[in-house]
């Protein structure tokens, strides 16, 4: 079974829903060596990382090369309801893409 790219969790306290998200990338620089041949490893990232609500986007965010390999992402929004589902999906600079769907608990 392969590995999961995007894990999710959604609470909801009072209005406010609550979601964290841990994301499976390695996230090149492109600055990095491989240390047995000395050739740069070339840039891995995710650029672009989306979460919907409703079909709504609550949260976009443009990212490069100076986030951190397997990045978690955390962010509260207003206006959810328990049960709803919470969506978020990664693009990269290599044409990857990844997504995941989480019901708000």
């Amino acid at each position: 079974m392969a590995k999961k790219k995007i894990r999710i969790r959604a609470k909801l306290k009072g209005d406010v829903a609550e979601v964290k998200a841990l994301m499976s990338h390695p996230m090149e620089t492109g600055l990095r060596k491989n240390k047995k041949t000395g050739k740069k490893i070339p840039a891995h990232f995710i650029k672009e990382v989306i979460c919907e609500h409703k079909g709504n986007k609550v949260l976009v965010a443009n990212w490069s090369v100076a986030v951190s390999k397997n990045p978690y992402l955390s962010f509260k929004f207003k206006g959810a309801a328990k049960g709803d589902m919470v969506k978020i999906s990664w693009s990269d600079n290599k044409g990857s893409t990844a997504s995941a769907e989480a019901k708000i608990g």
